[in-house]
């Protein structure tokens, strides 16, 4: 005897069953990101607290009254800075990012991002020499690219010189024109009057 009724438990699901299943799969992977990042933004509010006192640090800079105080607040503020970063640095890691330190491996350009050439008497060419943006992974993959400086073959570039200081110019005037500069008490050399040099023939 055949009939309509509904399908042993055992059979395949139906269409309905199927789109129910994606619904809550799909429900269940918006709930995990939705936590994920609000664990992030979370994370990430101690480091806008530092950012804000360093902010304050980098202000005393200014205000400083005396050298000693300019000294404190500056390193003060470095080390603001290098606890922010490692902050950072820290919860990149613990959302499985992390930096490439691609320097002296030759250039991928599945990873890195080639923006200049060095001239280098020893390195392979294509030997990553300096890092200008460093480039981060996110697990294998990669979440943005190095922007790297590679070398090519020949004589290392000669070293820049260091700029000379020029001496420090007059100030100008309300008129623009350059004013001399003023000298001492003890360096102006006076012209005697006529009748000290008389007064003084007569003492001798």
């Amino acid at each position: 005897m055949t009939g309509t009724g509904p399908l042993p438990a055992d059979g395949p699901p139906s269409e309905l069953d199927k789109l129910r299943r994606r619904v809550a799969a799909l429900s269940a992977k918006r709930d995990e990101a939705e936590a994920r990042l609000h664990a992030l933004l979370g994370s990430l509010l101690p480091l806008d607290d530092l950012l804000a006192d360093t902010c304050r640090r980098a202000g005393a800079l200014h205000t400083a009254r005396s050298a000693r105080e300019t000294a404190s607040a500056a390193l003060a503020l470095g080390e603001q800075i290098e606890a922010a970063h490692l902050m950072l640095r820290g919860e990149f890691a613990r959302n499985d990012v992390s930096a490439m330190d691609v320097v002296g491996r030759a250039a991928d350009p599945a990873e890195m991002l080639v923006i200049g050439t060095e001239p280098h008497p020893t390195r392979p060419d294509g030997t990553v020499l300096h890092e200008k943006v460093t480039g981060f992974r996110r697990g294998s993959a990669t979440l943005r690219p190095a922007h790297v400086v590679v070398s090519v073959p020949g004589p290392a570039p000669e070293p820049v010189p260091e700029p000379v200081p020029e001496p420090a110019s007059v100030a100008p005037s309300g008129s623009g024109r350059a004013q001399p500069r003023r000298t001492t008490r003890s360096q102006r050399r006076l012209p005697r009057k006529p009748s000290a040099r008389r007064r003084r023939s007569r003492h001798g």
